[in-house]
């Protein structure tokens, strides 16, 4: 019933491409690409249904369902039922944005993972918090997998501290801020440039984003979660373009939530360059 089905969320598996690590993939180099597959990187465990993935304890939902055994994720998806529900739910308190559990003599050391593990995943999964139950569809599991769009994280596995490694493993490296990378071409058309280009080829959309009849008409698109954020607690460096970020995102939703023309007449290189940081 609608009670027991707040106890369990569907999931969602990230997966990488296995390049190989040595190799920039080129018209030259694209043969090296022929037993690139997705990998699961996060979920090592063998045998598969011991180690990694569990079946789901429950008679209605086993045939159907399974969980990872680990199930950070990332990201969610959750319907408002379930969201309102959780308010209550005993130790949960998921509409409470909070730092992730830490060491009581050392706050700067995590006991459950990082911030983003905690908000993504470990908040809503783990047994002494939300305690729900992570869902796959067995027979459309494909369909709730995303691509990791950094590629790179499969690269860790096996290196020293990291999931695989030994103390006798290969160490991963870092950036050191002494490499130098070769851009793609000036021409390539970037999606920020195209999506800017819709939006001032169809200005008389400006309501998508705009719910409600007459005096109740109240925006209805994305919300940003941490829009109380302390940028005086962010690196100098990153100050400038988190206040710009969250000025431009306030007044986009005070005003029904659709761009102005002060919006679009942006730098699209400089954007993508200020928004990485």
């Amino acid at each position: 019933g609608p009670k027991h089905a707040t106890d369990f969320n569907v999931g969602i598996v990230r997966y990488e491409y296995d390049f190989p690590e040595n190799v920039v993939m080129t018209d030259k180099t694209r043969h090296a690409s022929v037993n690139v597959t997705r990998v699961y990187w996060e979920h090592l465990g063998r045998p598969i249904f011991e180690k990694s993935v569990d079946k789901v304890e429950d008679e209605a939902l086993s045939p159907y369902y399974i969980s990872m055994r680990k199930p950070h994720q990332g990201m969610y998806l959750v319907t408002p039922t379930l969201l309102k529900s959780w308010k209550d739910r005993p130790n949960c308190q998921f509409d409470k944005i909070r730092n992730r559990p830490s060491r009581a003599d050392n706050p700067g050391q995590p006991t459950e993972g990082t911030q983003r593990v905690w908000m993504s995943s470990q908040m809503m999964y783990g047994g002494r918090h939300c305690n729900v139950k992570q869902l796959l569809p067995v027979e459309n599991f494909g369909q709730l997998t995303v691509l990791h769009l950094p590629n790179k994280n499969y690269r860790r596995v096996g290196k020293q501290g990291r999931l695989g490694g030994s103390d006798n493993a290969p160490k991963n490296e870092f950036s050191d801020g002494t490499e130098v990378f070769q851009p793609s071409h000036k021409d390539l058309l970037k999606a920020l440039e195209l999506h800017i280009e819709i939006k001032r080829q169809f200005p008389n959309l400006q309501t998508s984003n705009v719910g409600g009849e007459g005096e109740g008409k109240i925006y209805t698109g994305i919300r940003m979660v941490d829009t109380d954020a302390n940028v005086q607690s962010m690196h100098k460096n990153h100050r400038s373009a988190a206040e710009k970020r969250l000025e431009a995102y306030r007044s986009y939703v005070q005003r029904g939530g659709f761009m102005i023309d002060s919006d679009m007449d942006i730098d699209i290189d400089d954007w993508r360059t200020t928004s990485s940081l």
